[in-house]
């Protein structure tokens, strides 16, 4: 019965966090539409994730490799998956081979991972997989990402070097402490200004993914079209003990 209270109070925190985010849309002169709500549901087992899912929602995020190989198959396949934690090389063919729905990665920091994610979406004979490239804002020597002075010869990469991949915007992950948060998500626009000038594209084509449980309004404010809010949806972390 716990399964099921805390699959209710998912799908009633979900609606809440969806009118939340389409008023901060509105508030910054934007559609309704413009912003995704990625559900981060890392610790949080299938039967809740699935009471979000029979709300109507369908994109969800995962952190770790292994927890979304065991996952995925247990819920429908029309879910969108994104993939939003630091993602190392050697597990880039278990990733892509057990997530078949697996929509977008969104940790592409380096040329390496950019090159091998391309050469297993080819050899799995996949379609072209949607990705961002991950970018440092903080300046935290602890956060993955590439320095904001990288992000365009990166996205230049995948875009013209990485034909199994599908250049699709910018990631970034502020300050644990949320106190420098609107820097961050400035220095994420600003790298947008200069990928869009430099492949040509427009500012619409180069998603913004920043903006967590804490600041998700803030960020959607700040020109954000992508947002992962994991335990204001789900409640906090559950996380093993250890003996």
């Amino acid at each position: 019965m716990a399964s099921v209270a805390a699959a209710e109070g998912a799908a009633a925190a979900l609606r809440s966090v969806l009118s939340r985010a389409q008023q901060a849309a509105a508030r910054a002169g934007r559609a309704p539409g413009s912003v995704r709500v990625v559900a981060v549901s890392k610790t949080k087992p299938v039967p809740v994730i699935r009471g979000v899912y029979d709300a109507g929602h369908r994109c969800f995020g995962e952190n770790y490799v292994q927890e979304l190989i065991d996952k995925a198959p247990q819920l429908p396949e029309d879910i969108e998956w994104h993939f939003i934690g630091n993602l190392q090389s050697n597990k880039a063919r278990a990733l892509l081979a057990g997530v078949p729905n697996l929509d977008m990665v969104e940790s592409v920091d380096d040329e390496k991972i950019a090159n091998r994610l391309d050469r297993v979406v080819a050899d799995l004979g996949r379609k072209p997989l949607k990705v961002l490239v991950q970018v440092n804002t903080s300046g935290e020597e602890s956060k993955f990402g590439v320095d904001p002075s990288g992000c365009v010869e990166l996205a230049k990469h995948v875009k013209l070097n990485c034909p199994n991949l599908v250049f699709s915007g910018l990631m970034t992950i502020g300050m644990l402490d949320y106190s420098s948060t609107p820097e961050n998500f400035k220095t994420l626009a600003n790298c947008q200004k200069e990928v869009c000038k430099e492949l040509g594209i427009p500012e619409e084509q180069c998603e913004l993914s920043m903006g967590m449980s804490a600041d998700f309004e803030q960020a959607i404010e700040m020109g954000s079209t992508n947002v992962r809010v994991g335990s204001t949806i789900f409640g906090a972390r559950e996380y093993p003990k250890k003996n």
